[in-house]
């Protein structure tokens, strides 16, 4: 996205906002004259903090941000909003009529018609304000706060779309402005309350969440990235794991059932804020904010873990057309497979399918499969049950010290 903007003299001050400061030159204008020129990414939009709002329904996108153009104390600061407008596919749809008489015989109509008034109304695509508050100071580009710091983080609607729109916080992740990232909202729910708790609200128009600010050991800014859904009247709330209710969607829910008819629009958005150690900071405060970041990079990679767990949790429950094949075909199919990563995990799904189904046979028929097989061997399921334990060598010198007793 491409912006140029005429300056009213050269003493001014031209940034995006919440980025006053920021160190990144693909961020800052480039000035000519009395003129500023942006050039700002529309693929990776996290990088210069552009909001995109998708409309789930057309497939409509727009993107936008706003500029802050500062000069003398006396005149203030004037707020330039820019947008940039995607279509989305164009869908040729047609329609087969069939007239039928439904009037009764004899009716009559007059050939001419007059329409007093017609009335057609759209709703308004949603604009999204993220803000951080210290108290009830605005957390800013040029303010820097220290570790451990109550905060405030609020998003909230705009005036023409708060009547007919409700906000729900889905994911949110946490990062520097280099490598490191931390997930903080995964599903609708708090990864660490007491870093960053849930998404409250009363009328769902706005969304606010209490949290303690943080920092990164190579960088003093934090940005926070996040994907919130734009919902007719009101999002849906979750149920945390710590009984309470946060406002997003679960990820079994959008994945096992159709797209939720309230939700119209998804806004990816992102802020940041600077973070710095202050020489009047408690030290006993700063020392627990580091140990709970450490805690959250642990948190994450269980997340990532318990995340394809759940996967097979599902499969193995909600099993599809796919996953029903029988142990013949299973065992064909694992023969031909190379032992990557990812066919590692497609084995181990299908291992525990079949180490669960085979545990609810009865006794008797499980006894009869056992006799069934070949002396001082085991049915195959259990040896790649065995196998993937890790115990399997373990387990047929047990068998060969059985058969020799």
């Amino acid at each position: 996205m491409r912006v140029a903007l005429a300056l009213p003299s050269h003493n001014v001050s031209v940034y995006l906002e919440g980025m006053k400061g920021y160190p990144d030159p693909k961020c800052r204008p480039t000035i000519e004259e009395n003129q500023a020129l942006f050039e700002l990414s529309l693929t990776n939009i996290y990088e210069c903090g552009v909001t995109r709002v998708v409309n789930q329904i057309t497939g409509y996108k727009v993107f936008y941000h706003r500029i802050i153009v500062e000069g003398d104390p006396e005149v203030g600061k004037d707020v330039i909003s820019v947008k940039c407008i995607a279509s989305g596919p164009n869908y040729n749809v047609t329609h087969g009529i069939v007239k039928r008489d439904v009037l009764p015989a004899g009716f009559q109509e007059p050939e001419d018609l007059e329409i007093t008034s017609s009335i057609e109304r759209n709703a308004p695509v949603p604009s999204l304000s993220i803000q951080i508050r210290q108290g009830d100071k605005l957390v800013t580009g040029d303010l820097t706060v220290s570790p451990g710091a109550n905060l405030q983080m609020e998003i909230a609607l705009d005036n023409s779309s708060a009547p007919i729109y409700g906000l729900g916080v889905n994911y949110m992740q946490v990062s520097d402005d280099s490598r490191q990232e931390e997930t903080i909202i995964f599903n609708g729910c708090s990864v660490d309350p007491y870093l960053f708790e849930n998404f409250n609200t009363v009328d769902g128009d706005l969304l606010a969440a209490k949290f303690r600010a943080f920092k990164f050991p190579d960088s003093i800014y934090v940005q926070f990235s996040g994907t919130v859904n734009v919902c007719v009247d009101r999002c849906k709330g979750v149920i945390c794991s710590n009984g309470q209710t946060a406002f997003g969607r679960r990820r079994r829910e959008i994945s096992a059932s159709p797209a939720d008819p309230n939700k119209v629009y998804e806004v990816t958005m992102t802020t940041f804020i600077k973070v710095n150690y202050d020489e009047n900071a408690d030290q006993n405060t700063v020392s627990e904010i580091d140990q709970k970041i450490r805690q959250l990079k642990l948190t994450n990679q269980k997340l990532a873990r318990n995340s394809r767990a759940g996967n097979v949790f599902e499969s193995i429950h909600e099993p599809s057309s796919t996953t029903r094949a029988s142990d013949d075909d299973v065992q064909s199919d694992n023969t031909s497979i190379m032992p990557t990563n990812e066919n590692a995990k497609v084995e181990e799904t299908i291992m525990f399918r079949e180490v669960i189904t085979r545990q609810d046979i009865p006794r008797e028929e499980l006894s009869s499969v056992n006799n069934a097989s070949p002396r001082g061997t085991s049915s195959w399921p259990v040896q790649r049950a065995l196998l993937f334990a890790g115990i399997w060598p373990l387990f047929a010198l047990l068998q060969r010290t059985t058969i020799r007793h």
